[in-house]
């Protein structure tokens, strides 16, 4: 640690003082440090941020919510209610976002029975009870089974049936559950959504009081403000700065928790069989990328053949042809040779790399051909000079070139999205990335989470062994 700190406090002037010289230097490695250190940290906050608070567009850093209560909206025979229930369990206001599990521990019936008039109404149809309590009054009241099936009628079907007659034998509260269950005016579907809880005087009394408004984070001078006591008719507007909230800090390590388990909502893959694919992908490609990219560079370095020049001039050519431009040509190939669906398919294709193959070449060059020369005198194969001198003399380049491998194999996208699209269950990391956005469902809460995930094995691969990428990349002569 002392030596890092007398790296970090060294100057170029005498007695420690600082010269333009190293106000520049350190200058540009506190930016460098910054550009590098600020994305990753702004990614790794909002990995553990509730979905609520990422879709709302919460532009704050630190995970958690404000303080929430429930607005509700009820229609019925008097037009559309607005109003605030406060002091709701966590559940209920996220009950949209809480797992079939969840939902199976708790009492809603015992819930509801707390509560009444409008408040149960909103209630009742934001937890998913009114099909549930509309069936069963049909059961009890011995009503006819047609009502069950009215609702999915066409208008010219429903005139079959005679609706008004059997509403007529209900009360008024049987007689709302009914048409709420089947959709008919003028009970129109109830509504809660969650707003934050604040505190602010009223603009005209300056009263202190509790206020329901939408979000606390928006740039607007105003908020539109509702009464959580209901003593204010309507929305009033409250002066930004008179508005005071409170934010809980509480990371959602269940971003984390439940992908990894199987257990996430609205998602169908297995991250963890995703992260096995990517595995094995990885080592296995890059082993046979090392293997194949190494063979070819020592035929390249040490040997003299006709058109030599010719087949390393046609392997670089590949290096200026964009990698979309291919990708006709090796679905196709994926596809004539049956490994669409397979990871085989992602591991082949790419099996050779004519970046590898260039810097091992260069680094094999090196090599003293005197070497070479004495162990084949010695009656050494081709195949022993390659195993036993070539490979071991050339560890720096090849230990450079499986780091780069394993990041570019970790990293790739393209070529399992040609080769294992259709295949859910050979996906690798970075589709199942994708899948945590539908067109229904966007989860990106889990996204995130997952995307550090998945930044973690090519982070560690390069912070332990970078020192192998600089040696390597430095000896073969590229730049």
């Amino acid at each position: 640690m002392s030596a890092v700190w007398g790296f970090l406090t060294r100057t170029q002037g005498r007695g420690g003082r600082l010269t333009w010289t190293d106000w520049f230097s350190y200058g540009y490695l506190i930016l460098g440090f910054l550009v590098i250190l600020l994305p990753v940290l702004w990614l790794g906050l909002n990995s553990i941020k509730t979905q609520f608070q990422i879709e709302s567009q919460d532009l704050s850093l630190l995970p958690g919510d404000f303080d929430r209560v429930a607005r509700a909206t009820v229609n019925g025979p008097d037009g559309r209610e607005i109003f605030v229930i406060a002091d709701l369990p966590d559940w209920v206001l996220n009950w949209s976002d809480i797992s079939d599990e969840e939902r199976a521990d708790q009492d809603i019936a015992g819930f509801l029975a707390g509560y009444e008039g409008n408040q149960l109404y909103a209630l009742r149809s934001h937890l998913g009870q009114v099909s549930n309590a509309a069936r069963q009054l049909i059961a009890d009241q011995g009503l006819p089974d047609w009502l069950n099936r009215y609702g999915a009628l066409t208008p010219t079907a429903r005139e079959a049936f005679d609706l008004d007659s059997v509403v007529a034998t209900l009360d008024a509260d049987q007689q709302r559950l009914l048409l709420e269950y089947l959709g008919q005016p003028p009970f129109e579907p109830n509504r809660i959504v969650t707003q934050a809880l604040v505190t602010a005087p009223h603009p005209e009394t300056g009263e202190i009081m509790q206020w329901a408004i939408p979000n606390p984070n928006a740039t607007s001078e105003f908020f539109p403000g509702r009464a959580v006591n209901g003593s204010a008719d309507g929305v009033v507007r409250l002066p930004a700065d008179t508005v005071t909230a409170t934010r809980n800090i509480a990371p959602e390590w269940d971003n984390y928790i439940e992908p990894l388990t199987n257990s996430a909502y609205g998602v169908n893959v297995n991250f963890v069989t995703c992260i096995t694919n990517s595995v094995l992908v990885t080592v296995i490609a890059t082993f046979i990328t090392l293997l194949i990219n190494s063979m070819a560079a020592f035929a390249l370095s040490k040997y003299t053949f006709r058109g030599q020049t010719l087949f390393l001039v046609v392997i670089l050519a590949t290096l200026m042809v964009p990698a979309t431009i291919t990708l006709v040509g090796v679905f196709k190939a994926i596809n004539a040779t049956g490994l669409s669906g397979s990871i085989w398919g992602v591991i082949i294709p790419g099996a050779a790399t004519p970046a590898g193959v260039f810097l091992l070449r260069q680094y094999m060059l090196t090599i003293p051909d005197e070497l070479l020369e004495a162990a084949r005198m010695d009656s050494a194969s081709e195949w022993k000079v390659f195993w036993r001198i070539v490979l071991p003399l050339a560890l720096p380049a090849i230990a450079a070139l499986g780091i780069l491998s394993i990041i570019w194999r970790w990293n790739d996208l393209i070529i399992p999205m040609v080769a294992i699209a259709t295949a859910t269950e050979a996906y690798t990391i970075q589709l199942c990335l994708l899948e945590f956005r539908g067109e229904h469902v966007s989860q990106e809460h889990y996204r995130l989470a997952m995307t550090v995930v998945s930044l973690i094995p090519t982070t560690l691969v390069f912070v332990f062994l970078q020192k192998y990428i600089t040696t390597g990349i430095a000896n073969t002569g590229m730049k």
